[in-house]
């Protein structure tokens, strides 16, 4: 599609000491970022939160089997392949097009795609729509990350990086809030109970040519909401002078395969392992305790209207101290440096996923403090938006960075397709601690991060 030029970036100054020296080509690059970081929250937990009716709907069944939990695993699974091949694809066309450009791209991609989830008819279609939305949320963190680590003060990078994985949290808070608030009221209107007669027959009429639209399927037309946020993207980000700058040089361009070559190749491989099993305990808790704490719910016979709310509640809680848990990770990384931060919060959150599930806890007792204590500890993962593009070349900035850290998710999809072969149906307990071992990979892992950034 046509679309208007890209303004351009002034350098910005070296350092900013205060607020009121940030520059506008600065604050729009930094509200486009965070903005597009919660809109990602918001597209990544809509599933989350209704995966279990969903996947029940689609595969017509009554209650959790074993071919329940496989399909789950599988939607979740591809979810997390496509954001790993995101990464690397808008990642490359970061560094080709620019970050404005493809980082509007990123976000048309996700939006529209999350869109089309209300519209699935089987599990498998579900998995598709999954995948390629996942591709621009991959991008988009890539991208977004660059963007920022190129026009920002270095010196304010650890804070950034709180208030940026805090807009991750928001979107995740949103996308709770859509399923704790907007559930009952859909499932209610799927029944005309109290709701006009043209809005029943609307409905009815939907239902004859998607006969297994539920309200769970609904949900996801929010997820359309950011494609607005692309034509502001384009007309107001302007692209960054330090991309500029390399793409108008002389110099040879690098390729992908530079990323395996020299001192890059040690940079590349140590990220790599940090962030692949690193994000495989995260992924492995975020998505498998909300199943965990709805059939604790279910074993104690809880009214079904109330579960999904009581798990939506829960996983608001546990994201709403993930953003303490994120300006304590930046404060970490000011005082001790970005791979000491990182270490720590990984024995933190590998530590508290072992007090959650080495021993039968009950709802209460994991809702309101275990699991809201791992998710302290997930402000690790803010830390990487502005640590890792700076550890490479300008032109593989976010071709390097969404590599390094959206390739883990290959890690996390294996693990969650393994996690939901092997785990018993009626116990995600013990599988649950069995998976904190990834955690504590990953601090093994941060002993031999790199400390100093690229000179190129």
């Amino acid at each position: 599609m046509s679309s208007p030029s890209i303004p351009t970036a002034r350098a910005q100054p070296a350092e900013a000491a205060h607020l009121r020296d940030i520059t506008p080509a600065q604050w729009k690059s930094g509200i486009a970022a965070w903005l597009g970081w919660l809109f990602d929250g918001l597209e990544l937990h809509l599933y989350t939160l209704v995966a279990g009716p969903l996947v029940l709907t689609l595969l017509a069944a009554t209650a959790v089997t074993s071919e329940v939990n496989e399909k789950k695993a599988y939607i979740q699974a591809a979810f997390l392949i496509g954001w790993a091949l995101g990464g690397g694809l808008f990642g490359r066309l970061g560094d080709k097009l620019g970050r404005s450009r493809t980082l509007a791209l990123t976000v048309l991609t996700y939006a529209l795609c999350t869109g089309l989830c209300a519209f699935a008819q089987t599990w498998w279609q579900l998995m598709i729509f999954r995948f390629v939305a996942a591709l621009g949320i991959g991008g988009e963190w890539a991208v977004g990350a660059s963007l920022l680590s190129e026009t920002w003060p270095r010196a304010w990078r650890p804070w950034l990086a709180a208030v940026l994985q805090t807009g991750v949290n928001i979107g995740v808070l949103a996308a709770t809030a859509v399923v704790w608030v907007a559930m009952p009221w859909l499932k209610q209107l799927f029944t005309a109970t109290g709701y006009p007669l043209w809005l029943h027959d609307l409905l009815l009429t939907a239902q004859g040519i998607l006969p297994r639209l539920s309200a769970e399927h609904l949900v996801f037309l929010i997820g359309v909401l950011p494609a607005l946020f692309v034509f502001w993207i384009r007309r107001k980000v302007p692209e960054t002078a330090a991309w500029q700058s390399a793409e108008a040089s002389k110099v040879e361009k690098p390729g992908i395969a530079d990323l395996f070559r020299g001192e890059v190749a040690r940079t590349t491989a140590i990220t790599t392992l940090v962030c692949a099993s690193g994000l495989s305990a995260w992924w492995l808790f975020q998505f498998w305790q909300a199943q965990h704490l709805r059939k604790l719910l279910e074993d104690a016979h809880t009214p079904d209207g109330q579960i999904t709310s009581l798990v939506a509640g829960a996983f608001f809680m546990l994201i709403g101290v993930s953003v303490a848990g994120n300006f304590a990770a930046g404060w970490l990384a000011k005082w001790l440096g970005n791979p000491l931060a990182i270490l720590i919060c990984f024995l933190g959150l590998g530590g508290g996923m072992v007090g959650a599930f080495i021993v039968p806890r009950g709802f209460a007792e994991l809702a309101w403090f275990w699991c809201p204590l791992v998710g302290f500890f997930s402000g690790v993962f803010g830390l990487f938006t502005m640590y890792l593009p700076p550890l490479f070349p300008t032109l593989l900035r976010t071709t390097g960075a969404g590599f390094c850290y959206n390739i883990g998710r290959l890690a996390a999809a294996a693990a969650t397709i393994i996690f939901g072969l092997v785990a018993p149906v009626g116990d995600l307990r013990t599988a649950l601690l069995w998976s904190s071992t990834t955690a504590f990979l990953a601090a093994g892992f941060a002993l031999r991060l790199p400390k100093r950034e690229s000179s190129m």
